[in-house]
């Protein structure tokens, strides 16, 4: 009876129950603990929609509730000699303490300004480094250091030692991206399990021989085992969803959006699908691109493209309610991550 735990499948349904457990029992505690020790709570932006104001006092860094479950679930369900583990536990950890860092700074200086971005950056892309590297010593050959294109299996450019420094800005703009994303109760969690899910799937098939033949997707050894992890994020996301639901008692902060990032970006990388990822986490691209055009729009000619940025606030500006326009993010992303599974089979 226990051969079941063999099973991928299985172990990842068991990461997700026990992720959910984890976060839904422990999530008050946390909260009311984080309540009381951050007093204002996350700092409200001036500039931001009026109906930001209302959630003034709510605490943030709920990322550590994710985290916790995520660990816990991992530790428990995972198997822990698999480098492709290891790679996106330290990414996850330490983008998480990257985050937690800037929360902490946020929170205690009551500003918008908390780490240096340089500094932010550059340990961002250390960490996204040494993982890149131990996923390409992880592989086989040269073809652990080749960039995969999708519809055409045959295509592989083998970039060598330069694939790391390629990889680790998959995995740093992923995670920066999500955090752009997540300005609104709700907005970014469902959508990291969504992609999550994708990915997850992706994983599952790719780490697996007979289903990559199939498919004529490529086959990565070992990378069938990211799928437990995904099952976790997707178990922690839906029990910080109980609490993060508007109007939230929590907010996810850098800890959770950073962190939860960096995780997508690094399966993505270990399984070679580093461009289906932009399709299946293409929300999170719209929303750093709003970013960028705006940035650059600004600087180059002083004029604004959108009312706000990131582009969730310009729709909140045109009068779009906040679950108007979080529910209609939702649904395109979930379009995107069908979207981005069709590359699957199409060859």
């Amino acid at each position: 009876m226990f051969n079941v735990f063999r099973y991928i499948t299985f172990r990842t349904g068991g990461a997700m129950i026990t992720s959910f457990i984890t976060v839904f029992l422990f999530g008050p505690a946390v909260i009311a603990s984080l309540r009381v020790r951050q007093g204002k709570g996350q700092p409200i932006r001036a500039d931001g929609p009026q109906t930001h104001f209302k959630k003034a006092g709510t605490p943030t860094m709920g990322g550590l509730m994710i985290l916790t479950g995520l660990l816990v679930s991992t530790l428990i369900w995972a198997d822990l000699l698999n480098l492709y583990v290891w790679a996106v536990v330290l990414v996850t950890v330490g983008f998480g303490a990257i985050g937690f860092y800037d929360d902490y700074l946020k929170v205690t200086k009551q500003s918008h300004k908390g780490f240096s971005g340089r500094a932010r950056l550059g340990l961002e892309f250390l960490i996204a480094g040494v993982a890149s590297a131990l996923i390409v010593w992880a592989g086989t050959g040269s073809f652990a250091s080749s960039l995969a294109f999708p519809f055409v299996k045959e295509l592989l450019i083998d970039l060598g030692w330069f694939y790391v420094v390629f990889a680790a800005f998959v995995v740093v703009a992923s995670a920066n991206a999500v955090n752009l994303t997540d300005g609104l109760d709700g907005l970014a969690i469902v959508p990291i399990m969504i992609a999550s899910a994708a990915l997850g799937l992706i994983a599952y098939l790719a780490g697996n021989v007979n289903f990559a033949n199939y498919l004529q997707i490529h086959y990565v050894i070992g990378t069938g085992e990211l799928a437990v992890l995904c099952g976790a994020v997707i178990g922690a996301g839906l029990g910080f969803l109980w609490f993060n639901a508007p109007p939230a008692a929590i907010f996810m902060g850098d800890t959770g959006s950073l962190a939860l990032g960096g995780l997508t970006g690094t399966i993505a990388v270990a399984t070679k699908h580093e461009i289906v990822l932009a399709i299946i986490g293409g929300l999170f691209v719209i929303e750093a691109m709003s970013v960028i055009i705006q940035v650059a729009s600004f600087k180059l000619t002083g004029k604004r493209v959108f009312l706000m940025a990131p582009i969730h606030h310009h729709f909140e500006k045109l009068g779009w309610t906040e679950s108007q326009v979080v529910v209609r993010f939702w649904i395109i992303a979930l379009m995107l991550a069908f979207v981005g599974l069709t590359t699957l089979k199409l060859r």
